[in-house]
């Protein structure tokens, strides 16, 4: 099998990931430049791999990849992630699609005009434990889904803002625990319970960051169009990263994840699901130990040519439930979807930026 040429732009906190990965995926993947602003970090990366390093993809694209990690700060995903399928790579982005519906479908369009592949990372769909409880719900295990709630409360001090230049912005990160904490939650409810959205009831606020201006609580309630409720609850202002808690209700039994640890309950059994995935050591728990997982699925998607299982359109899905909340707390009313994310369109101004004028900007994840 002839390897797929790859890069990594950014190769701050969570490269991390990606260098187990790379390793665990050397059948599959060859790693030929890291790129970062910083060019310590990126010289730091690159020699891991014996691979060039630089600051800017158009230097990165003189090496030939097919496929290229996007580790960036989330208003620098669409630009990017188009500047490269349009020369011809293929793009598996981190969370969240972009920051704006309009950028997400900006994106998706050039994928069909392009023909490349368009992923994003959601790790935490791929465990044992995630795949075992979507099974037994679509089989009617439990019978039908009647609600559905999702705690999340960690710690992000004062200092986690500080060193950044973009986290904790509306215009750089999009938002604050719900687009960057609890949005992989919210990915898995809706990937588990397999409905979409009828409508969304929500609100914001910052409660303990005087520092920022985005959120650091929220809460929600989403009914699905299956008649499924979904109860949402974060927050980043905890006194440490608790586990997360997402249960599933159905007039049968129940079932549900502690952190990466699933569980279901019928009939008077309860069952335990552990997840048999070698850990990776490389982050906090909560990262989950399956980034290597949905890289290889993206990687055999390429070579096989098959579809991307996360790919552009269920990005924009999580991202429309992310935008429905602060949609709903901004005008305090019940938001129907689909609609229109009209407090973002002047973000796609900056889709229109060469790249020569935003890869300087970006700061590392």
């Amino acid at each position: 099998m002839e390897k797929l040429r790859a890069a990594i732009m950014g190769c701050g906190r969570i490269s991390a990931c990606y260098e187990d990965a790379f390793r665990r995926l050397s059948d599959y993947v060859e790693l030929v430049c890291a790129i970062d602003i910083d060019l310590d970090k990126a010289k730091a990366f690159g020699e891991t791999f014996h691979c060039h390093y630089c600051t800017d993809l158009e230097t990165a694209l003189q090496y030939r990849i097919d496929v290229i990690h996007l580790c960036l700060p989330h208003y620098l995903h669409p630009v990017i992630a188009i500047k490269a399928m349009k020369a011809g790579v293929h793009v598996l982005t981190e969370k969240p699609i972009a920051i704006s519906l309009q950028d997400a479908d900006r994106m998706m369009e050039v994928q069909k005009l392009t023909g490349k592949k368009l992923g994003v990372i959601f790790q935490t769909r791929y465990t044992k434990s995630v795949e075992k409880l979507k099974q037994l719900i679509g089989e009617g295990y439990f019978g039908k889904i009647l609600s559905v709630r999702s705690y999340l409360t960690w710690d992000r001090p004062g200092s986690y803002y500080a060193g950044s230049g973009w986290k904790g912005t509306w215009d750089k990160e999009g938002g604050g625990v719900l687009i960057d904490q609890a949005i992989h939650s919210m990915d898995r409810v809706r990937y588990m319970l397999g409905s979409d959205i009828d409508w969304i009831e929500g609100s914001v606020h910052n409660h303990c960051h005087e520092m920022v201006d985005v959120e650091d609580t929220a809460e929600a309630a989403i009914r699905f169009q299956d008649g499924c409720m979904y109860h949402l609850y974060a927050c980043n202002s905890y006194a440490s990263d608790a586990p997360i808690t997402i249960e599933f209700q159905g007039e049968k039994g129940r079932c549900g994840l502690i952190q990466d640890m699933g569980f279901y309950e019928a009939d008077g059994c309860y069952t335990e699901i552990r997840n048999t995935y070698e850990s990776t050591n490389v982050g906090p728990d909560y990262w989950g130990s399956s980034h290597h997982l949905q890289i290889r699925d993206f990687y055999e998607s390429i070579l096989h040519d098959r579809p991307v299982m996360i790919d552009g359109l269920e990005g924009r899905k999580t991202l429309e439930m992310v935008k429905g909340i602060y949609l709903s707390s901004l005008e305090k009313r019940r938001i129907y979807l689909p609609f229109e994310d009209v407090y973002y369109k002047d973000l796609n101004t900056q889709m229109e930026r060469d790249t020569e004028s935003v890869s300087g900007l970006y700061l590392r994840q």
